[in-house]
């Protein structure tokens, strides 16, 4: 009596969840994708194609395990109308394991923002300071990767799947690390995780460039930005931009380097800028910079609270603004974040990844 009263609640919780998060829709796309995946056709246009099919990997990810718990509990009805005593420890275990996976999966209700459940472009820029910013911003690039690492491996407490990070474009410092890097973040709720991210990060170390070792702050811009579908309500009016077409510098093929390529958009209401250069044609840098700039303007209509982008103008954005963490190496250990007050002296493990207590501080705030 006692488990299938365990069961009834877990059933009910299920389909308390499963109504929340619209797993039904989930399912429908899915299954919608996988027939489009499979026609012959698909690869006519290979830049859909890719979007396509990682988008059914996504859903496949995200809604196998709901199935997967949804067969189990039918399973256990159908054990409980055996009415076998022999049973009864047998189906106990089953549903500790089974509550188990429903409190891991309750965690997706934590993403309850307009773009959670979306993947995300993650833009890494060093601050002023030479050669000491541009290793602090490639210090950091190796945290999110590491974290996408985690996440992979089955490592991450916070993350509810697979994190993967395609990069988009980099341009190395002259000495060490980055000027600048721009990931596209694909997976389960990647804006979500990441959004608590995106700011300004300060470090706090003995200068490793600088011949006396002196102490020395450096400042790195992080921007999580999410990637908006098709279906988005964000539209931009041709008039409002002004679009540079010029030659790539740094690494590239034969072609990316000799002919007009990169990509610079210009927002001009708010000033807002993208540039791309790494893809192949114009074309491609163009849509890639249309995408980022979109997902820039979605953020900062979510920081300012517009009820549209033809509200926003030039200066909203708080993208150099205070510090949302710092990362002090000397003369103590610890990394603190500014909004939550969530700290730990444990910083190597941080920069090595481990940033999944302060992407829960956040969501619990």
């Amino acid at each position: 009596m006692q488990n299938e009263k365990r069961l009834e609640t877990l059933k009910a919780e299920l389909a308390e969840v499963w109504q929340k998060l619209d797993i039904d829709a989930k399912i429908t796309e899915r299954n919608h994708l996988a027939e489009v995946v499979g026609s012959p056709d698909l690869w006519h246009n290979p830049e859909d194609a890719r979007a396509k099919t990682e988008r059914l990997s996504q859903l496949e990810e995200e809604t196998s395990t709901w199935e997967l718990l949804k067969t189990q509990t039918e399973d256990l009805d159908e054990l409980f109308a055996l009415e076998a005593a022999d049973l009864e420890d047998e189906i106990a275990t089953q549903l500790s394991a089974m509550e188990d996976t429903l409190a891991n999966l309750k965690k997706s209700l934590r993403f309850s923002g307009k773009y959670d459940h979306g993947n995300a472009i993650l833009r890494i820029t060093a601050g002023a300071g030479g050669t000491e910013a541009m290793d602090w911003a490639g210090i950091l690039e190796r945290m999110y990767l590491r974290f996408g690492e985690r996440t992979a491996a089955g490592k991450s407490t916070i993350a509810p799947g697979k994190l993967h990070f395609s990069l988009v474009e980099r341009s190395e410092g002259e000495e060490a690390g980055i000027k600048t890097a721009v990931y596209e973040v694909t997976g389960s709720d990647a804006y979500g995780l990441l959004k608590s991210e995106h700011g300004t990060h300060r470090l706090v170390r003995l200068s490793p460039f600088n011949a006396d070792h002196l102490r020395q702050t450096s400042f790195a811009l992080v921007e999580v930005l999410p990637i908006l579908d098709q279906n988005s309500d964000i539209e931009i009016d041709e008039k409002d931009l002004r679009i540079d077409v010029y030659h790539s510098g740094g690494h590239g093929g034969q072609s990316v380097n000799t002919t007009n390529s990169a990509v610079r958009i210009t927002h001009l209401p708010t000033n807002t800028v993208v540039a791309i250069q790494n893809e192949r044609s114009q074309r491609q840098n163009k849509e890639k910079a249309m995408e980022i700039l979109k997902g820039k303007l979605a953020q900062m209509q979510l920081e300012s609270q517009a009820d549209s982008i033809n509200e926003l103008r030039a200066g909203e954005s708080a993208s150099w603004g205070q510090q949302i963490r710092n990362y002090v190496m000397q003369p103590y250990q610890l990394v603190k974040d500014t909004r939550t007050k969530y700290e730990t002296t444990n910083v190597s493990d941080v920069l090595d990844g481990n940033i999944d207590d302060f992407i829960l501080a956040y969501l619990q705030k």
